[in-house]
């Protein structure tokens, strides 16, 4: 009786005993929060794209983007450019329907030349029945973001608190790139992040979940699909408020204001020294 006690006692002592517990914890812990933690409503539209529509984008895309993506959306081989050893087209295998609407519906692809990043056009190349018709085939890839359901742009009925969150929002994710009021600024290597004055409820919605360019992919884990419009509620407030104390100046704050008031203020005061010192003589 005694030496099976023992045996049992050092079985428990194992150095691998506790290594075995905290797995079994770490497991079990893992595995609660993926049941109960409750998830975020999903901006995925219900319906699903047809076989007609898939096809006609399929014909769409390889007359159109086959050149520099592949014929099957693979990528194409890695070509050296004026800024580095860069890919032709990158692989759209899950990249889904919403970068393709956001890239092709801002006249950024197909690219018109390289450059350190795409820039939107002003006439944009196709309808957006065509551009559809292109997003189903992509998403047929593979999975990826889906265009946002339209109950996720309405932001007519936000409230004032609701605004309020979405300015905390954007201020802590997106003003450092994008100015306080969505402005737009400087980045590295000749890049820049737009200015979001004159872009929809859409695009920015698609921006956010599919990071294009050097923009970070902010999935419904991230900022929720409710954040994301009060996101875009923040700035299509801010840019259609009024101006009662003149120019916006970029909106770029006091350190714009300032350098108007300094440049101006001190013309003033030379304009005036030149004056009295002409009068004077």
């Amino acid at each position: 009786m005694t030496r099976t006690l023992s045996a049992l006692s050092a079985r428990r002592r194992h150095p691998l005993a506790v290594v075995l517990l905290i797995a079994l914890a770490l497991t079990l812990t893992g595995g609660l929060y993926a049941a109960l933690v409750p998830q975020p409503a999903s901006a995925q539209p219900e319906q699903s794209a047809s076989a007609t529509d898939i096809a006609e984008g399929e014909k769409l895309f390889i007359a159109n983007c086959a050149t520099c993506h592949g014929f099957n959306g693979e990528g194409g081989d890695p070509q050296p450019t004026g800024w580095g050893y860069g890919i032709t087209g990158p692989s759209l295998v899950g990249v889904g329907a919403a970068a393709v609407d956001f890239q092709v519906g801002t006249g950024r692809m197909p690219l018109p030349y390289q450059g350190p990043q795409a820039v939107p056009a002003e006439r944009i190349r196709f309808s957006q029945e065509q551009i559809n018709q292109m997003a189903a085939y992509v998403a047929s890839l593979g999975p990826g973001p889906a265009i946002p359901a339209e109950e996720f742009l309405d932001i007519t009925a936000l409230t004032e608190e609701e605004i309020s969150r979405g300015s905390n929002i954007f201020r802590t994710n997106c003003a450092m790139c994008h100015n306080f009021a969505g402005a737009g600024g400087a980045l590295t290597k000749g890049k820049e992040a737009p200015a979001l004055f004159n872009v929809t409820e859409r695009h920015i919605y698609e921006a956010m979940t599919t990071g294009p360019q050097s923009m970070p992919v902010f999935n419904d884990n991230t900022i929720a699909p409710e954040d994301k419009k009060a996101i875009i509620g923040f700035l299509k407030s801010i840019h259609s408020q009024p101006d009662p104390g003149g120019l916006p100046l970029g909106y770029l704050g006091p350190v714009s204001e300032g350098l108007f008031a300094w440049v101006a203020g001190i013309g003033l005061l030379i304009g005036c020294a030149v004056w009295l010192g002409m009068k004077s003589s």
